[in-house]
């Protein structure tokens, strides 16, 4: 402003001053410049984000036989820590389009952020965690595979689970029977549990066999929880996927859906890893 008034001090007496109708076009040009600017530039958003130290935003990843919702139960409190969240709602067709989902998603909230990712979501943010925008990742009884696995090559490592004797391939699709809650979500009430089979997403028959490029966790902090009473993913795969990428683990006494059954040790695992990046700048 003050460089304006010089200006306007300057102007000779002979000088041709502006008429009303062109100081306003003027000015509504300026101003119509500067917001459309600032309404396409990502880069300055991140930016700004970071000058004002706003804590990381969280980004949810779900598995196979749910959606988003499996995480109602620990949003809220992190959102009343002052965290912008967002689940990515990705269709199971594919590992591609879901970690191409997950990107798009990561540019609805402000950056950095931390992906949080449970089962099958594991492995989607181990390759969207590459995104220079994640600095942290959770995993929730979560697959992880690592450069030359998929997620089926990894779980074949290891005794195969109860759940799968309670499932149907059926029109190109891993249904979950309703007798094969208990192995999923044995530790939720009864009511849930028939909400838990009601409102499964359908994952495509091969979609462990999916491999897309991205290893986030071999460069990226990682945080862990394992479910102890799990029946969907062997405890011990977890303990060793958690072991292999140096994770901070936390062990859980619940069945496959820690975030479910255990939402308070799931939140606090998070805070953790959102105060351990809150000094951590994304790069993108």
């Amino acid at each position: 402003m003050e460089g304006t008034k010089m200006e306007h001090g300057d102007r000779s007496r002979g000088s041709p001053q502006p008429n009303r109708r062109q100081f306003l076009l003027s000015a509504s040009s300026t101003v119509a410049a500067t917001v459309i600017v600032a309404f396409i530039s990502p880069q300055s958003y991140i930016k700004e984000s970071k000058m004002k130290g706003t804590k990381p935003s969280l980004v949810f990843c779900h598995g196979l036989w749910a959606d988003g919702s499996c995480f109602s139960k620990v949003i809220p409190a992190l959102q009343a820590d002052g965290h912008e969240c967002i689940a990515a709602q990705y269709g199971l067709d594919s590992l591609a389009a879901d970690v191409a989902t997950t990107k798009r998603t990561l540019g609805r909230v402000s950056s950095p952020a931390i992906l949080v990712g449970h089962s099958y979501g594991g492995s989607v943010i181990t390759a969207a965690g590459a995104d220079p925008r994640v600095v942290g990742l959770v995993y929730i009884a979560a697959l992880a595979p690592d450069a030359d696995e998929t997620s089926q090559s990894q779980l074949e490592k290891f005794p195969k689970t109860d759940v799968l004797a309670h499932t149907e391939v059926a029109d190109g699709r891993i249904w979950l029977l309703p007798d094969g809650v208990k192995y999923f979500a044995g530790d939720l009430s009864e009511e849930e549990q028939k909400v838990v089979w009601a409102t499964q997403a359908v994952p495509a028959a091969d979609i462990l066999g999916h491999k897309v490029e991205g290893t986030a966790w071999r460069s990226k902090p990682s945080w862990y929880i394992v479910a102890k009473n799990d029946h969907t993913v062997q405890p011990d795969f977890e303990r060793f996927v958690a072991k292999r990428m140096g994770a901070t683990t936390v062990e859980a006494v619940s069945s496959h859906v820690a975030m479910l059954a255990q939402p308070q040790v799931v939140i606090d695992v998070i805070r953790k890893a959102a105060k351990a990046a809150g000094g951590t700048a994304a790069t993108a």
